[in-house]
């Protein structure tokens, strides 16, 4: 598996070329003076509009924001000295899709869902929700003993029938340093392409947990980050031969990355992370632990002013419950086949490269295409996932910086264990507005 994943973090370093002004960086600066500024503090000296600019900046330095999160909040309350800006906003997303020759339950195409044998009674759908609205508060602070600091709480609604509003992010960041809950070191939501389907390439790592994380920006443009992070465990316990126990250790996340470009929008990244992986084998009555863990190469690289690259792979053992389809079931430790008691961490590997291109600076084309593979041992039931790939076209369009339409179509196939597969298609829309 390493074989497969060296030459790719060759093949993004090689396509790493600055490439400045591109219509990806000039959308963000578009967003910037949209902000309806209003101060607070009473008397005192005025900012100069230097402060302010390099204020608002502060709200669009994220490294783990992705296409689908909240833009800055349209109405922004800031100290009169600059030094303190705080708003409340979020998005409301109406998200439409078709399914034909089989259909999923939800916004989220994932080929993992994909029914090999559909009921005819459903073999086409038409649905649609405001899943992915949220709402979120942000407030960044400058001290001159801390330096940077900043607040950030969002929340947003699920799909189904009840639309419940979850929390989604919950996290306080002081200089290098982020405690609460965010998300994972080993993801990278900003080599992610724009999707109009809620869910993006089946091998997204995306998950959430508490951590506390330690990112440092070196310069010019090295990022180095670690972190401490609640675990999460997805053992699948199918037998009365073994049984789930406590965790009792954290994952570990590490990341190293070189950034460039207007607001730092392109980079290369090389992420990592270990965890703990523990049950109960009641043949032997003996407590097992092993050692999982992921490598993870990602990139958004602007090839061309209107094109831009976006690629992931990833792979590694235990490392399942982190995202992607794999996330569908129980796959971080599985039964071994023929061996009653006896758990083992499969290995998982997958791929993903998307390329946009904007065609004008309002107007622009994703094209994704991606596999996610999971390996069993011998003897695994003909009917368990093997790997699945996933594809789509998507069009959007930004009437204002704030308001956007986008069109897609999805393919997907599953492959199973014993060889059996179908394919999947979906036809989706999408509208959002950012306030």
């Amino acid at each position: 598996m390493l074989k497969t994943l060296l030459p790719a973090a060759a093949l993004f370093t090689f396509t790493s070329v600055a490439v400045a002004s591109t219509p990806r960086e000039a959308h963000v600066d578009s967003l910037k003076q949209t902000h309806k500024i209003i101060s607070i503090g009473g008397s005192g000296q005025e900012a100069d509009s230097l402060a302010r600019r390099a204020m608002i900046d502060n709200f669009y330095v994220d490294q783990f924001r992705q296409f689908e999160d909240p833009s800055a909040p349209y109405f922004m309350f800031m100290s009169r000295d600059a030094r303190l800006a705080m708003g409340m906003g979020g998005t409301v997303r109406l998200r439409g899709w078709f399914d034909w020759g089989g259909t999923m339950n939800g916004a989220a195409f994932k080929p993992y869902l994909i029914q090999m044998h559909p009921n005819p009674a459903h073999i086409r759908q038409l649905d649609a929700d405001p899943a992915g609205s949220n709402l979120f508060f942000r407030m960044i602070g400058h001290h001159r003993r801390i330096g940077t600091y900043q607040l950030y709480v969002e929340a947003e609604f699920s799909g189904g029938s009840s639309f419940d509003l979850a929390l989604k992010k919950a996290y306080a960041t002081i200089g290098d340093w982020t405690i609460g809950y965010a998300s994972t070191s080993f993801s990278d939501p900003q080599a992610l392409p724009p999707s109009v389907d809620a869910q993006g390439p089946n091998n997204k790592m995306d998950a959430t947990s508490v951590l506390i994380r330690y990112m440092h920006t070196f310069k010019p443009g090295i990022v180095i980050a670690a972190s401490v992070e609640n675990p999460l465990k997805q053992t699948s316990i199918t037998d009365e031969f073994s049984e789930a126990t406590s965790t009792w250790a954290p994952d570990l996340g590490f990341f190293v990355q070189y950034q460039w470009g207007v607001n730092n929008m392109q980079h290369v990244r090389l992420s990592a992370v270990t965890r703990q992986l523990t049950y109960r084998d009641l043949v032997r009555k003996d407590n097992v632990n092993k050692v999982g863990w992921g490598l993870q190469f990602s990139s958004v690289v602007n090839l061309c002013r209107p094109l831009t690259l976006y690629a992931t792979v990833n792979g590694g053992r235990g490392m399942a419950g982190l995202g992607g389809d794999w996330l569908m079931n129980n796959f971080d430790m599985v039964q071994t086949p023929g061996r009653p008691g006896e758990l083992y961490a499969p290995g998982v590997f997958g791929y993903m490269a998307a390329l946009q291109y904007h065609i004008r600076h309002d107007l622009f084309a994703v094209a994704t295409w991606g596999q996610a593979h999971y390996y069993q041992k011998k003897g695994t039931p003909a009917d368990d996932y093997r790997y699945g790939f996933y594809g789509a076209v998507n069009l959007f369009y930004n009437l204002t910086p704030r308001l956007q339409f986008g069109i897609g179509f999805n393919v997907g196939k599953r492959v199973n264990y014993g060889g059996e597969s179908r394919w999947g298609r979906r036809l989706c829309a999408v509208g959002s507005f950012s306030f």
